[in-house]
């Protein structure tokens, strides 16, 4: 059997952001968009959407375009959207509660199960009609209810013990929002989330136009 040919991450990281852009082109009721017209909307280069797109076999047409509501189920079905999954989160503190709470999951098709903690004055407690429990039951639990993806939101010190677990138990992928790179087996998926990264990286941007910005106001004295 020919093996499938790699994509690289910068291409699949670039297939949820040309989906978003799909839906609210459905939303207005387009039916068609060039990819020149979908450059100017997206920002990225008519020349990359193509090449992006031709990874997984083009979809578009010479003199006609994309057809926006094929091209969106095209790549819901690329990354796996076109499925439902189950997941758990663990810790139920303020992040775990916020993640709990944020229903755009459930319409994008990934559902909270259960919610684990290790702190007793939690566990029993209800977060969005999802019961917390106790974390010691979290193997079985996993294990019974075929849980795809496990949401790691408990300190650096714990997060590897809790993803050795989730492992052990046969979860699928790992979304981790501790703030340390944790290590899974290569059958296991994994996003390493680091929020402070992405607040830092946002802070040298904002520096970098500053001094743009000093550099212009100096040429034209």
């Amino acid at each position: 059997m020919k093996d499938k040919p790699k994509i690289s991450n910068a291409v699949i990281k670039r297939l949820p952001r040309y989906r978003r852009y799909l839906k609210e082109l459905q939303r207005k009721g387009v039916d068609k968009i060039s990819s020149n017209e979908f450059s100017a909307l997206i920002g990225y280069t008519a020349s990359q959407i193509r090449q992006d797109l031709n990874n997984f076999g083009g979809f578009g047409q010479q003199g006609y375009g994309y057809n926006v509501d094929a091209l969106y189920n095209e790549i819901s079905a690329i990354l796996g959207l076109d499925r439902e999954y189950k997941m758990v989160i663990i810790g139920a503190g303020n992040l775990g509660q916020a993640l709990a709470n944020h229903t755009y999951y459930y319409k994008t098709g990934f559902v909270v199960s259960a919610i684990f903690e290790v702190n007793p004055k939690l566990i029993g407690m209800s977060i969005n009609d999802i019961k917390v429990m106790d974390y010691e039951s979290i193997v079985e639990y996993v294990e019974d209810n075929a849980i795809d993806i496990g949401v790691i939101c408990t300190t650096k010190e714990s997060a590897q013990e809790v993803a050795d677990k989730l492992c052990f138990a046969g979860i699928r992928g790992i979304w981790n929002f501790a703030p340390i790179d944790i290590e899974v087996p290569g059958h296991v998926a994994l996003e390493n989330m680091h929020l402070t990264d992405s607040l830092h990286s946002l802070a040298y941007h904002m520096n970098r136009m500053d001094d743009n910005s000093q550099d212009s106001v100096s040429k034209k004295k």
